[in-house]
């Protein structure tokens, strides 16, 4: 157990503060004035953890904090007072077969070799033969015979089922996968840009026991990955200073694998500390039998 006093822990909750300000700001600005954005929201809205949430500073299973401030921890689920100070201690039973399911699918992820070829179509899938849009306030760059001729032309191969989900009735059956919700994780990749963008929400679901600076890395990373879902897609967000990646075009497909590979390589890193974090929750809890974890694999 590493312990830190009030003079070393207050520092480095103020230095998250600063570092996720930014991005916490612009949205309670909008949302006082009931405005709307395709990729600052979508970690909000899509993803459920609040801007007060992420605001919060957390120190992480196996840190204990001592001074005044640091009873105010108590009101969180996940802490207890220790002889070495405030922890985020081992989580209760009914929490541990969720973090051997999210251990088992990270690293089955992790592992298996990343794809490359889905090009973003998962958006362009989701117009497919529709008069309606995922993102109705923004217009479309192309028309929809221009989108539909994309779509019949090319291979579609989204491997991520939160994406897949979207896909209109008559795009479904183009993909060469499909998953489903029960069998989503036999079917995650390191190469997908949702399920590094995921990773945020694995983060914070371990929460408490996840290092702030952690969770502030994976939201960072996905929010990156979030304007080059926006940028790949079929609208036009020149209105917000983004320059469309073309995938409909060899070289906006070009340009789109290789920021796609250069995600897989900064989402590694992320993944793996989740994973270990997860056998650090996991020592330090009861444990359930293997044959309870619901995974398809």
């Amino acid at each position: 157990m590493r312990t830190l006093d009030e003079h070393e822990w207050k520092p480095l909750s103020a230095a998250h503060e600063r570092r996720v300000t930014p991005w916490i700001r612009p949205r309670l600005e909008r949302m006082s004035r009931q405005e709307k954005h395709p990729i600052d929201d979508f970690l909000f809205e899509y993803y459920s953890y609040r801007p007060g949430q992420l605001a919060k500073w957390h120190p992480g299973i196996g840190t204990a904090i001592r001074g005044e401030s640091a009873g105010e921890y108590l009101i969180h689920k996940g802490y207890r007072e220790t002889p070495q100070g405030i922890t985020a201690s081992a989580l209760p039973p009914n929490r541990v077969t969720a973090i051997q399911w999210i251990r088992a699918m990270l690293s089955l992820s992790e592992n298996r070799t990343p794809s490359f070829r889905c090009f973003g179509l998962h958006e362009w899938a989701m117009v497919y033969r529709s008069d309606t849009g995922r993102h109705e306030a923004w217009p479309l760059r192309l028309s929809p015979e221009e989108i539909a001729r994309t779509i019949d032309s090319s291979s579609v191969c989204c491997t991520h089922y939160d994406a897949f989900r979207f896909f209109t009735d008559v795009a479904r059956p183009l993909n060469r996968v499909q998953p489903e919700r029960q069998t989503a994780a036999a079917f995650e990749q390191p190469g997908c840009l949702h399920a590094n963008m995921d990773l945020y929400k694995w983060s914070y679901k371990l929460a408490p026991f996840t290092p702030s600076e952690l969770v502030a890395d994976a939201f960072e990373l996905a929010r990156s990955i979030r304007v080059l879902d926006m940028q790949a897609s079929p609208y036009d967000f020149s209105a917000l200073g983004l320059e469309p990646v073309r995938i409909e075009t060899p070289g906006g497909r070009a340009e789109y694998e290789e920021r796609q590979r250069e995600f897989t390589r900064l989402a590694s890193p992320i993944r793996r500390r989740l994973i270990s974090l997860c056998d650090l929750i996991l020592s330090a809890s009861e444990r359930t039998p293997e044959s309870a974890i619901p995974l398809t694999v």
